[in-house]
């Protein structure tokens, strides 16, 4: 007998098609138990990074190891010990080969170049990374070198550091150079998108266990006023670093500008004061270098066309002073950048400075293709 389908069976299957399904409420309900179930399992390996990422620790290493209580320094001595004294202090994310290319320039004085807390070839622990704090291990750190009067120079947070040591040891610092230091907390313009992401919790901490050196060179973007092949060495210092000892630095910087402004900290020190500033800072406000005005004996150089870190091409490291300090010698009418670097340091060692007028400002045009300045 043929298999047919009979008005009943066909009336049982437009019944059954027509049955209702799970109430909408109850299919959303699902959709969102679901979505909650995943953020849940996504949670987890994302706490346990962000708690990797903050913990990490890395002991001090190299040459010439400060032991010090808090976090071991890297230490880098160059020039007869018996010369007269200049510390190099390098920026946020620097290291003691910054200051590389102006040795040559210093042969004749006893140069300490010093990797600070959480930078180089130093510790990075979980914390310490305050101003002051950077500072005080740092006059230790001249105290059992034998040190008794230097002239300080740093770069950006270098000078931070370096203008907290002159607050903190009188005797000890005799001039001190600032070289694209940010004078107040507000000057601030702001980092990259990259590097905003990058202090941002969570995905910060997913960014850093990610970091590539693409990342890496879209984070220092503003630091440039245009693009350039960056050093090798620029950012092995950043991949160099702990999360930590990158983000409680900068941090730092922040809390002592906030706290009181650089120049507010100089003007009552009495210290002979070289400020070096590029007019094409995309960190600062080039304009903001003008407050360095309150601080008596300050020099103020405004280096045109200039960014924030400069670079002297792929075969070199970043070298912030080599390209901003300023020729004092009216002599000399094409000083090389090593000259301006020694003379500028030289005039700032000196507090008896004749020759070094109160609250001056010299402009330098632009120099295409690092031709000398005339």
């Amino acid at each position: 007998m043929d298999e047919t389908t009979t008005p009943h069976d066909q009336h049982a299957h437009s019944r059954a098609d027509a049955a209702p399904g799970p109430p909408r409420g109850r299919r959303v309900w699902s959709r969102r138990r679901i979505m909650l179930l995943a953020a849940g399992v996504l949670a987890v390996p994302l706490a346990g990074n962000t708690a990797s990422v903050l913990t990490q620790t890395t002991e001090a290493s190299g040459g010439q190891i400060m032991r010090l209580p808090g976090g071991d320094l890297h230490v880098v001595q160059d020039g007869p010990p018996g010369g007269p004294t200049v510390v190099l202090l390098h920026g946020l994310a620097g290291s003691t080969t910054w200051w590389d290319p102006v040795l040559p320039a210093l042969r004749d004085r006893h140069v300490v170049r010093v990797d600070l807390l959480g930078h180089g070839h130093s510790a990075k622990p979980a914390g310490g990374y305050g101003i002051a704090e950077q500072a005080r291990r740092l006059g230790a750190v001249l105290d059992r070198l034998g040190v008794r009067h230097a002239t300080v120079a740093g770069h950006s947070t270098g000078g931070a550091v370096a203008t907290s040591l002159a607050e903190q040891r009188h005797d000890l610092v005799g001039g001190i150079a600032l070289i694209d230091t940010g004078p107040r907390a507000n000057a601030y313009i702001g980092d990259s998108l990259t590097a905003r992401l990058m202090t941002t919790p969570v995905i910060g901490q997913v960014l850093w266990r990610l970091r590539s050196d693409s990342t890496i060179r879209d984070a220092l973007s503003t630091a440039f006023t245009r693009n350039v092949p960056l050093p090798d060495q620029v950012i092995a210092d950043v991949r160099g670093m702990t999360y930590r000892s990158l983000t409680a630095t900068s941090e730092a910087t922040h809390a002592f500008l906030k706290q009181q402004p650089v120049p507010d900290r100089l003007a009552h020190l009495g210290l002979p004061t070289l400020v070096i500033f590029g007019s094409q800072d995309r960190r600062w406000q080039p304009s903001s270098a003008q407050d360095y005005r309150r601080v008596p004996h300050a020099r103020i150089e405004i280096r045109r066309c200039r960014p924030h870190t400069h670079v002297r091409g792929p075969r070199h490291h970043r070298s912030p002073p080599a390209r901003l300090h300023p020729h004092h010698r009216a002599a000399l009418t094409r000083p090389s950048p090593a000259d301006r670097l020694t003379d500028g340091l030289e005039t700032a060692r000196q507090r008896e400075a004749p020759h070094l007028p109160g609250r001056s400002q010299s402009r330098h045009p632009c120099r295409d293709r690092e031709r000398p300045a005339r």
